[in-house]
């Protein structure tokens, strides 16, 4: 029976856009994105929803525009989620084969996977993803089953993400009453890091941020694995306060300064003279000292990195191989990239959507829509999973649903 096309629809509710992406997924397996719904955010505070009304009202302007361009009548969503509340921990469950048995059998691994996923969290928090990241036999790894081996101990390591239960309801409840049903809910750098990584640069090693306007999404992938990932409440938006509070521009036009003037390189030689800003009839309007610009931007922006970097497991940064990936609307600005570098020392990158990922729209090339590419990349992985056996074997990725559909 011949494969049908599949459509899937990304929604990522930021706080600076709140995006929807279309996509239809192939028989042979390209994704092409059909349409595109954009619309600032209100009511979106450090990526949580601090104002229902407001967000709700962004939430159906963006979906209006996304039905609009793609011509497709949406009914339910894939959600991203982040916030501070968001954590993910790694935890191993052992299991030891009882004295009569010698090979590995489902029940035994299953058990391990069951003690590896029974992480303690706060009460109010409810588990979002559990990811296998390895097994093991004996102490040895192994990527793959260790079902039927002769072992006398099987453990399994594996990677959970969870978070605030209330805020993540928060968000449930403001997609449903657009009305749309949410197919699943995915902690944001996950779902970013399916466009933005491809298999080879997660077995070398890579680190995915993901910056925005209030919030700095990261995940860590070592050996094909994940290994960290996190939310630091901390985003563009800080640096644009910054510039307000140093020079005592408004808002609006230190954001514009920082847009169209800044730089977060080191180098001396981009900080000589006077950053200005015109008005509508091209006379200065705003003149700050590029030094003072570009030292509020650096200052802010690399203490971010740093915090990033200071959560990753030790030894996490001289294992990245393949590079670090920048997304999200702050990695566009100018002189990014080195101070990453800088703070990093490692090879940096802005990923674009793969080849098989086709649009002729500019916009799909953009980092800010990162997150809900990827969020059509995560349905087609969780889709092809869902075909497989279930049980611990079966799946990369397991969502546990503490909410009511």
């Amino acid at each position: 029976m011949a494969r049908r096309t599949k459509i899937h629809v990304g929604l990522e509710i930021g706080t600076s856009k709140t995006c929807i992406v279309v996509g239809e997924v192939k028989p042979d397996s390209a994704v092409k994105i059909l349409g595109i719904g954009v619309t600032k955010s209100a009511g979106v505070r450090k990526g949580e929803i601090s104002d229902f009304p407001q967000a709700r009202a962004c939430l159906k302007d963006a979906l209006a525009k996304a039905e609009d361009a793609s011509d497709v009548e949406i009914g339910s969503v894939y959600l991203s989620i982040t916030g501070s509340h968001m954590q993910g921990v790694n935890n191993r469950g052992a299991f030891r084969l009882p004295d009569n048995q010698q090979n590995i059998l489902p029940e035994h691994l299953e058990e391990a996977c069951s003690i590896a996923r029974d992480v303690h969290y706060p009460q109010d928090h409810v588990c979002l993803h559990t990811i296998i990241r390895k097994y093991l036999v004996d102490g040895l790894d192994q990527s793959a089953s260790p079902v039927g081996l002769f072992a006398k101990t099987v453990e399994a390591d594996f990677h959970v993400v969870h978070g605030i239960g209330n805020r993540i309801q928060n968000s449930i409840k403001l997609v449903r009453e657009c009305p749309l049903e949410v197919d699943d809910i995915v902690f944001a750098p996950i779902a970013t890091a399916q466009m933005a990584l491809d298999r080879e640069q997660r077995l070398r090693g890579a680190l995915l941020i993901d910056i925005g306007g209030g919030t700095t999404d990261y995940a860590l992938y070592l050996e094909g694995a994940i290994a960290a990932s996190g939310c630091i409440p901390v985003g563009g938006d800080h640096v644009t306060n910054d510039i307000h509070l140093v020079t005592g521009l408004p808002f609006s036009k230190a954001e514009k300064l920082k847009i169209l003037e800044g730089n977060a390189s080191a180098d001396p030689s981009l900080s000589v003279g006077v950053a200005k800003l015109t008005d509508d009839s091209g006379f200065a309007d705003v003149e700050v000292k590029r030094a003072i610009l570009n030292e509020v931007i650096r200052q802010r922006l690399e203490e971010t990195l740093k915090l990033v970097r200071d959560r990753l497991p030790k030894g996490g940064v001289e294992a990245i191989g393949a590079g670090v990936f920048l997304t999200g609307g702050t990695s566009l600005m100018n002189g990014f990239s080195e101070l990453a570098f800088d703070v990093f020392g490692r090879d940096i990158y802005r990923p674009e959507p793969s080849e098989n990922t086709n649009s002729d729209h500019p916009s799909f090339k953009d980092p800010r829509y990162a997150t809900a590419i990827g969020l059509i990349r995560y349905a087609q992985i969780l889709e092809t999973e869902n075909s497989k056996p279930p049980g611990c074997l079966g799946r990369l990725f397991r969502l546990f649903w503490p909410f009511g559909r």
